[in-house]
């Protein structure tokens, strides 16, 4: 019964683990399936004569890339790489388009090979009225908005109207310059060839801000950039531009996308975006939530902690009056086996004052213990004043020397003078220390006579 109560738990966290690492294993398959190229498992799309006319006659697709990262970038081998190129790569292998990529270092270097004829198509731009004039833009197969990005240390960018009489960067012929300088004519626009460039002039304070993709911002180091709100009415989807005059090819791409399979392309996605796409904002009361999550967590980790100390106190309480009662019955035996001695014992500190004695020293003195406690022999009117003198000088003496002292010899008492065998030694502590002396004597006369009695008892 307790096996069977103690299993059900552990049943239960292996399921759970089965379940998680199944769901692993099933996004690791989409992203293999994805990786996995092969004309084999891909489906080739029916073209129309005209376009099977184009293909053979364009046995090259120029691309004019320009590298962002993430979408499109060159690895460490200068491979070109990313969400476009997978994409790239998948229309190619459903279509027979053959893409030849060919890097530009801005966007207006990028536009100029479109309008000159010396590219074919790009994939990193955003749609706008200029482009339109001079390119085509297929279906969406994606899309992300605008951000502003300010300096770290500056007031969180909320929107554009927080930029007028300021600095704006941007990279020439960015798709948003037309409608800021139509729409926010009071924000003072600069043009600089890069995003590279833009983001330099914000963190020296040249400039105010500059508008990224809302998924590459968040790639910037922390503490130099501070990316803000979304710029309203700015999303902007992904689409394949093509020069005009290739209807063709813009027909070609978009039946590809078309028959892209959904989850495909979301796992292409997954594959490159996962973690990278910024956090939504928090509203009030989700931040309350938060808080009272966070509130609850330490008080509850302050009382946990509370109750473990309490416990531990309680223990050493307990262990303190177990040792206060184990020292206590040791010092109520010690007094049983002293008070049970026949002959006087005494034990005085180091200033020869009384620290115990038992009921014949009391008896042999006549006096009591709570009338001669803490006091030396000097001090009380238990024995004759030359004796008391003698003997505390003695006593004194001995502490000095720290020498056992046994000695048969006549004592002038209050009674008379009797003649007594002697002993005091020295005592310790258990570090070492003299801690005074311990002595004791017997009385020989009395000793002979109770002798004596016992013979002729016998005889």
């Amino acid at each position: 019964m307790l096996f069977s109560r103690g299993l059900k738990p552990a049943v239960c966290w292996l399921f759970l683990l089965s379940v998680l690492g199944l769901g692993q294993c099933t996004l690791a398959a989409q992203l293999v399936a994805h990786e996995s190229t092969e004309s084999v498992n891909v489906d080739v799309i029916e073209l129309d004569a005209e376009e099977r006319q184009w293909l053979r006659a364009h046995p090259k697709v120029i691309v004019a890339s320009t590298q962002y990262p993430l979408y499109l970038f060159k690895d460490e081998h200068g491979h070109w790489s990313g969400l476009n190129n997978d994409v790239l790569n998948r229309i190619s292998a459903m279509t027979g388009l053959h893409f030849v990529h060919e890097e530009s270092f801005s966007t207006d270097q990028l536009l100029g090979r479109l309008e000159s004829g010396t590219a074919d198509m790009s994939t990193t731009l955003a749609f706008n009225d200029e482009r339109k004039q001079f390119l085509d833009f297929s279906h969406a197969f994606g899309g992300s908005a605008w951000v502003l990005v300010g300096r770290a240390g500056a007031p969180l960018l909320q929107s554009l109207e927080q930029l007028s009489k300021r600095v704006l960067v941007l990279p020439a012929r960015h798709a948003m310059e037309e409608t800021i300088r139509r729409d926010y004519p009071a924000i003072e626009l600069r043009s600089v060839k890069t995003y590279a460039e833009a983001r330099a002039l914000v963190e020296s304070g040249e400039a105010y801000a500059t508008i990224e993709n809302e998924t590459g911002a968040q790639l910037y180091p922390i503490g130099q950039l501070k990316v803000g709100h979304t710029v309203e009415g700015s999303w902007e989807a992904d689409h394949l531009a093509v020069r005009k005059g290739q209807p063709q090819l813009l027909s070609i791409l978009n039946k590809a996308l078309e028959a892209f399979p959904p989850a495909e392309l979301r796992a292409i996605r997954l594959k490159w975006l996962d973690g990278v796409a910024p956090k939504p904002a928090l509203t009030f009361w989700q931040r309350v939530t938060q808080w009272g999550c966070w509130g609850m967590f330490f008080v509850s980790l302050f009382g946990l902690l509370s109750l473990l100390w309490n416990r531990r106190l309680a223990a050493l309480v307990k262990q303190r009056l177990d040792a206060e009662k184990d020292l206590s019955d040791q010092l109520a035996f010690q007094h049983a086996l002293i008070d049970a001695m026949p002959d006087p014992v005494f034990v005085r500190d180091l200033q020869g004052r009384l620290i115990m004695c038992n009921k014949s020293y009391e008896e042999g003195l006549s006096t009591r213990f709570d009338q001669v406690q803490g006091r030396q022999l000097i001090e009380v009117d238990v024995l004759p004043r030359e004796t008391a003198q003698m003997l505390h000088a003695e006593f004194m003496a001995q502490l000095s020397t720290r020498k056992t002292r046994f000695s048969q010899r006549q004592l002038r008492f209050n009674g008379g003078v009797r003649d007594i065998y002697q002993w005091t030694v020295p005592f310790y502590s258990a570090d070492g220390q003299l801690r005074g002396l311990l002595g004791g004597w017997t009385d020989i006369d009395q000793r002979r006579g109770a002798c004596n009695c016992r013979g002729a008892a016998r005889v």
